[in-house]
């Protein structure tokens, strides 16, 4: 890894998001953050690497401790303007063992270090002019540097804050880590381009490599969906038996199966993708797939994640899938998260496609003269949709989840979510690959590209 990379101490007054900024930019969810002033005691470094390489680094520093006697102290020794940097670096070395300014040594010494500056400052809360202490002793580290304002609390004093920050910085700029999308992202990058001119074409390359990867954040995650979608419906699954007619316990045994599978399929991919969007250590609980007998023909159903009824009608005639068994799996609840996870429920809806189990159930025979049950592959039309909405509405919502975040997250589902990605065309488009999958043999290695490049462009419209 390379050492001319582009650094960025990112520092202010305590407890008002620092950390929470350089979690967001660095898209690192392993940054400690706090709502109890000081608890970032020692700089720490946080790179963005892609492909091995660090696009940029961001530096967290503990907040301004004794600010005035610092900046007291600078002007007892001044030298002029040229020099000033000298009596930052004299502070330090004459300071750096006193546990009394053990925060602002850590500060200093990360800006000493070459890092540019950003500054971060709440911008719902009054200005005040003991914030011009701070940024006056940034000003004398020569370093170039940028102001954030933070929104933490409701209000907006924001007007008032550009005021006083424009006598000092070069470049302030709105960003609310909690809520930033990529584009205002990619925006707070080409500010930073600016602060130094040997650092432009770095943060450029940066932005570049940026987009880039994010789009292939989106492919990786279509491609598990697309495998999610492929594996589940064409899932089969056995149980040998000993008798030429199967037991009624034996049937609820393998149907359990069958749906502790599912379960585990989709569990596995939704761990996946959020990996693949640096969310390791996301706090979230959520149910599995929870299955019991309800209509999934209701408005709830249609209108969050499956087809109408004319819809299903429709794509049966032209797949021949109504003749298949049944699986209903309904949106349950509010929430993926802590409060009221997402849920589904999966049962017969005989009265409607003529089946009351969950799929159909054989019972074949070997040449050895052995028995089993089997269950699958899914035929229900409605089944592909249902999960595959799920994906897409679990994956665009990982997709903006800022890093900085750090609280159980609840995310509400509108029932308008499925028209946000499911049109006419993508819905037949999505139907033919929907039977190959139905008949576990026929989908090939195309077929899954095909179907995963049709997931990426819903994904890409939503994100």
């Amino acid at each position: 890894m390379n050492n001319t990379h582009p650094k960025f101490a990112v520092v202010g007054h305590p407890n008002k998001g620092k950390s929470s900024i350089v979690s967001s930019l660095a898209m690192d969810d392993s940054v400690q953050i706090s709502d109890i002033p000081g608890t970032t005691t020692k700089s720490r470094s946080f790179p963005l690497i892609v492909d091995g390489k660090i696009l940029y680094e961001l530096l967290d520093t503990p907040g301004f401790q004794r600010a005035r006697y610092v900046l007291s102290w600078f002007k007892k020794h001044d030298v002029g303007l040229s020099k000033r940097y000298k009596v930052v670096e004299d502070f330090i070395n004459e300071h750096q063992n006193s546990e009394k300014f053990n925060d602002d040594i850590e500060l200093l010494k990360a800006i000493a270090g070459g890092a540019a500056i950003i500054y971060v400052v709440d911008g719902s809360k009054p200005y005040g002019e003991e914030y011009e202490t701070q940024m006056e002793i940034l000003r004398w580290t020569g370093e170039p540097s940028m102001a954030l304002i933070n929104h933490i609390g409701d209000k907006d004093y924001s007007l008032e804050w550009k005021r006083a920050l424009g006598h000092y910085f070069k470049l302030v700029r709105s960003y609310n880590p909690m809520e930033a999308t990529p584009k205002e992202h990619i925006l707070v990058l080409d500010s930073m381009a600016h602060l130094k001119e040997e650092w432009t074409s770095s943060i450029k390359d940066a932005i570049a490599l940026y987009d880039s990867y994010h789009k292939e954040m989106i492919k990786q995650s279509a491609t598990n969906i697309a495998e999610l979608i492929s594996r589940s419906v064409g899932y089969v699954d056995t149980l040998k038996i000993e008798d030429s007619k199967a037991k009624e316990s034996e049937k609820e045994q393998l149907q359990k199966s069958y749906k502790e599978r599912l379960r585990l399929l989709e569990d596995k991919t939704q761990k996946k993708i959020e990996k693949i969007w640096n969310h390791d250590n996301l706090k979230k609980e959520q149910t599995l797939l929870e299955f019991n007998g309800v209509d999934l023909f209701s408005e709830e159903a249609e209108s969050i994640f499956g087809l109408t009824r004319k819809e299903l009608l429709l794509a049966g005639v032209s797949s021949g899938a109504i003749a298949g068994s049944t699986m209903d799996l309904l949106f349950l609840g509010h929430t993926f998260f802590v409060g009221g996870a997402i849920g589904a429920v999966v049962g017969g809806v005989g009265a409607y496609l003529g089946f009351d189990e969950l799929s159909e159930t054989k019972v074949l025979g070997t040449k050895l003269g052995k028995r089993y049950l089997e269950i699958g592959p899914m035929k229900n039309i409605n089944f592909p949709y249902i999960l595959l909405g799920r994906a897409i509405f679990h994956t665009y919502h990982i997709a903006i989840l800022s890093h900085a975040k750090r609280e159980d997250i609840t995310l509400s589902m509108d029932n308008s979510f499925k028209d946000k990605w499911l049109d006419e065309k993508l819905h037949k488009s999505l139907e033919k690959y929907h039977k190959k999958f139905r008949t576990t043999n026929k989908a090939t290695i195309e077929d899954l590209e095909a179907y995963r490049d049709l997931i990426i462009g819903a994904l890409e419209g939503l994100i």
